[in-house]
């Protein structure tokens, strides 16, 4: 997981504020190259013994409803590029064309399968796919449709000079989200407008800490936070 040479990265990249993130990474390599390292070895190891869980999922999927098996979202990974991630489908066949790109309370898209495994997070067991493959990391910012990076600021662009992430301190600690989707009348304009910039404050910290035993430490509370332990800001 090397960075590029900051001459080399996309346009929109190099300005000010990136750049800040760009040289704290640059004084890490070590731990870059650690991260994709584990990311490797653990993800091979994770689809290996995990393959008859996904035997399981995927013939239970087809039972509940019409459909495929998995669900290739488009979405946004390192420098910006395009990518189509991996994902258990947990909701009604062609769930993006009869509503948002987000997912609410309640969703009544969500099938009768997919509300068990979106709340132990089982729907992301595919991602280990991605993050063999390099497009996604285990710890990372959880990746974006491109219509929200959009509407990142220069700032937030930091936040793709890694891969994108199946878990983050964000996953963990961030709680308002589904309260204001819920209650807002313009899901999309909501979320870009009021979660997303909530949530870039922890991702942004979450780059500036970067540290690959601090990657490890987040994806043992992230199982821990599955089975139900609660957890403050202070952890």
């Amino acid at each position: 997981m090397i960075l590029k040479e900051w001459d080399r990265l996309p346009e929109e990249f190099r300005n000010k504020s990136v750049k800040e993130y760009y040289d704290i990474l640059c004084n890490r390599k070590f731990s870059l190259v650690l991260k994709r390292l584990f990311d490797i070895f653990v993800s091979f190891a994770m689809l290996l013994v995990l393959m008859p869980v996904f035997i399981v999922i995927a013939v239970i999927i087809k039972i509940d409803s019409r459909g495929p098996v998995f669900y290739r979202q488009v979405r946004v990974t390192q420098y910006g590029k395009i990518f189509r991630i991996f994902k258990f489908r947990t909701m009604v066949q062609n769930a993006d064309k009869i509503g948002t790109q987000v997912t609410v309370n309640n969703d009544s898209r969500v099938t009768k399968i997919g509300r068990f495994l979106r709340k132990y997070r089982l729907d992301e067991l595919p991602q280990l796919i991605d993050v063999l493959r390099g497009t996604m990391t285990f710890v990372g910012v959880r990746p974006e449709v491109p219509k929200y990076v959009e509407a990142y600021t220069d700032e937030m662009m930091a936040t793709l000079l890694l891969p994108a992430g199946i878990t983050s301190k964000t996953s963990i600690f961030y709680k308002d989200e589904s309260e204001l989707l819920d209650n807002s009348n313009d899901t999309d304009k909501t979320y870009i407008e009021a979660v997303l910039p909530q949530k870039m404050v922890y991702n942004l910290k979450g780059i500036k800490n970067f540290s690959f035993l601090g990657d490890i430490k987040i994806m043992f509370m992230t199982v821990a936070a599955v089975l139900g332990k609660d957890f403050s800001e202070n952890d």
